[in-house]
This record gives C-alpha cells, sequence and structure tokens, in this order.
C-alpha cells in the first residue's frame, strides 16, 4: 500500500489515487467497438458521395448540398472520435477523480448502478476499501434493444460480477444506501415514465441526506457539436431535474467535466 495513503474511511477520495491501469486510448477505442457500425456507415455514405460527385453528372446546386454532407460526415466522425478521447481516456472522468468534488464524506453503503456495462465499480471500490459496496445491472432487454449496448455487455467480461434487478423494484430496504452512483447509464432509459419509476425507486433506497451521484453527456450545444445527431441519444439537463425532482430529489450542486458532461449531486431530503 502507497504510505501516503490511508484507510480512513472518512478520508475524501482525491487522497486515494490509485493507477487505473488504463491504456491511453482504451476509451475512444470502446466506443469504436460499441458503435463500429454507425461509423462504417458514415465511411461508406462518404466514399459512395464522393465516387457520385466523380462520376454521376448532376446539377450544381445538388453538388454543393453533397459536399456539404460529406463535409458534416467527416467532421462529426472525427469530432466524436477526438471528444471521445478526451472525455474518457484524458479528463480524469474513468479514474474518477471527479468524485473530490462530488462527495465530502465517504459512503458507508453505496450501490452503483449501470445497464450492461460497467468500468467504475472496480474503481469505486479502490477508493473506498472500507465500505460496502454492491453493483446493480439495470438492463431491460425488452426496453434497452440498441445494439451498442449488447456488444458492451460481451465486450466487458473483467467487469465484476453485477446483481441483475429489476429498475422498477430494487432490491434494498428503505433508506438503507448512503450513496447511489449512475455513471453514463440513466439516458438508457428512454421514456419519461421508466425514468419517474426509476428515480422514485433510488429516492426509496437512500437514506435522509443520502446522495445521487448522475454523470451525463447532455442534449446541448456542445455536444451537438461534437456528435451531430448522436446527441439525440442523450438528455437535456432540464430533463434530468425533472426526473429527479419528480422523486422528491434536492439539487446540490452540479458542474462539468469537460464542456461535454455534466455531473450532478441530488440529495434526498432530511
Amino acid at each position: 500500500m502507497n504510505p501516503n495513503e490511508s484507510n480512513d474511511p472518512g478520508k475524501r477520495p482525491s487522497q486515494t489515487r490509485e493507477s487505473s491501469g488504463r491504456t491511453r486510448f482504451r476509451g475512444v477505442r470502446q466506443i469504436v467497438r460499441f458503435n463500429w457500425p454507425h461509423y462504417a456507415a458514415g465511411a461508406s455514405a462518404v466514399a459512395l458521395s464522393l465516387a457520385a460527385l466523380r462520376f454521376v453528372p448532376m446539377p450544381a446546386a445538388v453538388r454543393v448540398f453533397a459536399w456539404i454532407g460529406i463535409l458534416l460526415a467527416a467532421f462529426w466522425t472525427v469530432a466524436s472520435l477526438v471528444v471521445s478521447h478526451w472525455v474518457y481516456d484524458r479528463a480524469g472522468i474513468c479514474e474518477l477523480h471527479w468524485l473530490e468534488r462530488a462527495l465530502a464524506d465517504v459512503p458507508a453503503r453505496w450501490v452503483n448502478l449501470h445497464a450492461g456495462f460497467d468500468e467504475f465499480t472496480i474503481r469505486l471500490r479502490v477508493l473506498f476499501p472500507q465500505s460496502h459496496g454492491a453493483v446493480w445491472d439495470f438492463e431491460d432487454a425488452r426496453t434497452m434493444t440498441e445494439p451498442s449496448i449488447a456488444r458492451a455487455r460481451r465486450i466487458a467480461t473483467a467487469a465484476p460480477r453485477a446483481l441483475r434487478v429489476n429498475y422498477v423494484s430494487l432490491p434494498e430496504q428503505d433508506g438503507a444506501l448512503d450513496a447511489v452512483f449512475l455513471i453514463f447509464a440513466a439516458h438508457e432509459l428512454r421514456s419519461r415514465r421508466a425514468r419517474a419509476r426509476f428515480f422514485c425507486e433510488l429516492f426509496r433506497t437512500l437514506r435522509p441526506a443520502g446522495s445521487l451521484l448522475l454523470l451525463e453527456h447532455l442534449r446541448d450545444w456542445a455536444n451537438s457539436l461534437a456528435f451531430g445527431f448522436g446527441a439525440l441519444h442523450f438528455l437535456s439537463r432540464d430533463e434530468w431535474l425533472r426526473a429527479a425532482g419528480g422523486a422528491g430529489f434536492k439539487l446540490e450542486r452540479e458542474f462539468s467535466i469537460t464542456p461535454f458532461v455534466r455531473a450532478f449531486i441530488f440529495r434526498r431530503p432530511v
């Protein structure tokens, strides 16, 4: 153990920084592996459009619009990869350095929830060695039908074993948890009704003054610029505030990690 570290359960996360073992481009490589059909389709469309511009006669106006489409597709492909590398490989998000700004104290009992892909439980257990932590997988194959989720699940063979749970009936007693972590996961619930029921369950399981830590890309100008139409998969800030507020949570604070990721810390009122 590093002599500068401590097993004091009251220690802040920033005081126990260990190497995450991540390679330099692991995050962006995973993005490509999860979403390779989209990138392949975009590259094919650009190639076919360039061929058509060269060999197929067309009006000047059509050629202008074709070039605009090619340039936008190329820009969003490159921009999405650059931003993904920044977010997942360079910003310290996967190493959980941002937790020092989110938690004042180490939770005694916590749960990390994901929807088929988990990169954070191992690091949470390193940061909170004397806490009781669990990992739950709330993927619902009936409603979460995107192929990228299935590809992510097949790839994530080294993740800790998770308990498969029903997001509308979580397996924990009322007020039992000090903290719940939802890191790049909650947006997989696509309907407002499903999110409302999920957040009510999270509220039920947290003790008074317990924390819900939500980390997400937002459907905003920065992510739209970086991901193009892909940003429609994200939800707006107002949508997250609506889901949490409707369940009874109070927003304690929020902050950005890069212009593309937002952290929300919600509290269950005392």
